[in-house]
């Protein structure tokens, strides 16, 4: 349980000087203020790193057009001349053999998204807003004023009325324990590993690469342990377990697969992204705890990776670009998304008043590193023309903020919150499409954290709106504190896979919000 769901702070409290914490905290910082250009660099140096493949490419380009323009007798005259320039055959044999060996041996391994599963509890675990407020009297744990909170909250929350809760939260009194936590774990991770193994036709033996990732339960043995065990994995498999690293915990378990897979030939990396809610619910009446509450709910998904050039043909996407940004070393950013005790020794996730503002600003720097690698030449040129006016002559003019638009077709918002969703759409200029699985990923599921972003994903399949060459842009955020991109490319017209989480209510959707 992390960082995003905070958005919805804007809600009241019994406290009058809460009240006055969460207004300020609402909103994003304006992008159009200020532009870091060590980040613009930092995109630049992406793309420049890649030179050789950008420059190879269009020389193989021009000399194949080059050829086809040729008749027989310029054909004839070339073999004549080189049959009396010996050296020069073997100068360009040899300089056409290293360019083709750099080329191979640098160009990093393509990664396919063959498919991806979310998980879905079950009926009896969900928690309309009635429910959850006449558990949260009845545990005895909460004043009056903290009830008032939670209520407040949940009305602005952008949840809807099918959320779910773990079992040991529908008893009253609550039971967690470690052995309900361990029980939720396995219901979400193998609830979604059966049906990506079922829909892929991959035998868990096959997978060579296992990172799984949950900020908050970090049992020993460990999660990826008790899913070798469940699947009775090859003895000789990579497993990663990553922990506490946020709601933006996903696209890293991408990236940690996704550089496992360019060292490691022809194999599967498998990624599981959850969060338990078991263990982690916050029982005091400290409110600026009491958030995590009202809008974590459960959920995870499995995500099936490959590098198998023969899986193109079946994958879904390929990966375009990760890219990671850590404010961690700003003591206000590592802090705002802290895990702590209250004054009563009562454990929960507090989140800061500055949570906005400092999202806003690792967005602004990893958008602005994003930017060269996706962004046309001409949106480009347009905001570098800009900046460097404005760095250079101290011009009172605004950066130009690129269309983000152009790049992709679609957005993968994490759901945290009602107000992040709403401050995102605003400051990237997106229009409610753009965000609209977002909303309702929030509103059917509530904040599952990390793997929300595949909710999305799966609702926008779902919709039947995924096309051939499609560019998806998922962004997450995350205590550290982190903003983490993914950037895929739709292989073919991508239909939802069976037993996906929208299979029975996606015609419900979208519906309306009230503010």
């Amino acid at each position: 349980m992390n960082q995003g769901g905070v958005a919805t702070t804007n809600g009241g409290s019994g406290s009058g000087s809460v009240g006055v914490q969460i207004h300020q905290s609402r909103r994003l910082p304006d992008f159009l203020q200020s532009v870091n250009l060590k980040y613009v660099k930092l995109g630049y140096h992406y793309l420049i790193s890649n030179l050789l493949t950008l420059c190879f490419i269009p020389l193989i380009a021009v000399i194949s057009i080059e050829v086809s323009q040729m008749n027989l007798d310029d054909l004839r005259q070339l073999w004549v001349h080189l049959q009396y320039n010996l050296a020069s055959i073997i100068i360009c044999s040899a300089i056409l053999v290293f360019g083709l060996t750099v080329y191979i041996m640098t160009r990093p391994r393509p990664v396919y998204l063959v498919d991806y599963s979310c998980y879905r509890a079950l009926d009896h675990l969900k928690a309309p807003y009635g429910r959850f407020m006449e558990h949260s009297k009845l545990t005895g744990d909460f004043d009056e004023s903290s009830l008032e909170f939670q209520r407040k909250i949940l009305e602005r929350s952008g949840l809807g009325e099918e959320t779910y809760v773990p079992k040991a939260m529908h008893n009253i009194p609550p039971t967690p324990s470690m052995a309900a936590a361990r029980e939720e774990a396995e219901e979400v991770m193998f609830g979604a590993l059966d049906i990506l193994f079922h829909n892929t036709n991959v035998k868990p033996k096959d997978i060579g690469i296992l990172v799984v990732n949950c900020s908050l339960f970090n049992p020993t043995p460990s999660l990826s342990a008790m899913i070798v065990n469940k699947y009775k994995l090859r003895g000789n498999i990579r497993s990663f377990n990553l922990g506490g690293m946020g709601c933006s915990a996903g696209v890293i378990a991408v990236d940690l697969a996704k550089d496992m897979l360019q060292v490691h030939r022809n194999t599967y990396a498998v990624v599981v992204s959850t969060e338990n809610i078991t263990q982690n619910w916050y029982f005091g009446n400290k409110k600026s705890m009491l958030i995590p509450n009202c809008l974590f709910r459960v959920g995870g998904s499995a995500v099936l990776l490959s590098n198998k050039s023969k899986d193109r043909m079946r994958a879904k996407y390929k990966l375009i670009h990760v890219v990671r940004t850590h404010r961690g070393a700003d003591d206000k950013a590592f802090r705002c998304v802290y895990q702590e005790q209250d004054d009563a020794g009562k454990t929960g996730v507090s989140l800061s008043k500055d949570l906005m503002a400092i999202a806003g600003g690792a967005l602004k720097t990893n958008i602005t590193t994003l930017g060269p690698l996706v962004l046309p030449i001409s949106e480009q040129l347009l905001f570098f023309t800009t900046l460097v006016v404005k760095k250079l002559f101290n011009a009172g003019i605004k950066p130009y903020i690129p269309d983000f638009k152009l790049a992709f077709d679609h957005f993968c918002i994490h759901a945290g919150g009602r107000a992040v969703i709403d401050e995102l759409e605003k400051n990237l200029q997106l229009l409610p499409i753009h965000v609209e699985a977002s909303r309702m990923t929030l509103h059917r599921f509530g904040n599952t954290s990390s793997s929300s972003i595949w909710y999305e994903l799966a609702y926008i399949e779902a919709k039947g709106r995924m096309r051939k060459r499609n560019r998806v842009w998922q962004i997450a955020f995350g205590s550290g504190f982190k903003c983490n991109s993914a950037v895929w490319e739709a292989l073919r017209n991508v239909k939802s896979s069976s037993n996906g989480p929208w299979e029975d209510c996606i015609d419900s959707y979208p519906v309306k919000i009230t503010t």
